[in-house]
């Protein structure tokens, strides 16, 4: 729980709605897309993947969606997920979360390079 009562995202859910933060997508887009994230090394796997949708489908945080793309351009036993108002608002605290985490360890030791051949 963070400060203010609202549960933490878990590391895959963060992922899962940063993926759909530009536009709906389907489960095997969503791991490709989690996937090239820039820095990450995050890797969700099925199980994972299906196991937290669930998740955020039942906390409101997604949704399925009807909206397909062309049936040329689709398999039609795809499922497409949007993300909600709620979605983004918990990203947004997720990412904001984050920022001060971040903040804490820029201002502690630990984030002080060492001098190779030093002792702390």
């Amino acid at each position: 729980m963070t400060e203010q009562g609202e549960p933490r995202l878990t590391e895959a859910a963060f992922h899962i709605l940063l993926a759909l933060s530009g536009r709906d997508r389907h489960g095997y887009e969503i791991l490709q897309v989690v996937e090239a994230q820039q820095g990450t090394g995050v890797r969700l796997g099925t199980t994972t993947l299906y196991r937290t949708l669930r998740g955020l489908l039942r906390d409101g945080l997604v949704e399925e969606t009807d909206e397909r793309p062309a049936p040329d351009l689709d398999d039609q036993r795809r499922r497409y997920y949007r993300l909600t108002p709620a979605g983004r608002a918990a990203a947004h605290t997720e990412v904001e979360r984050l920022r001060r985490l971040l903040a804490a360890a820029e201002a502690s030791s630990v984030a002080r390079r060492r001098t190779p051949g030093l002792a702390h």
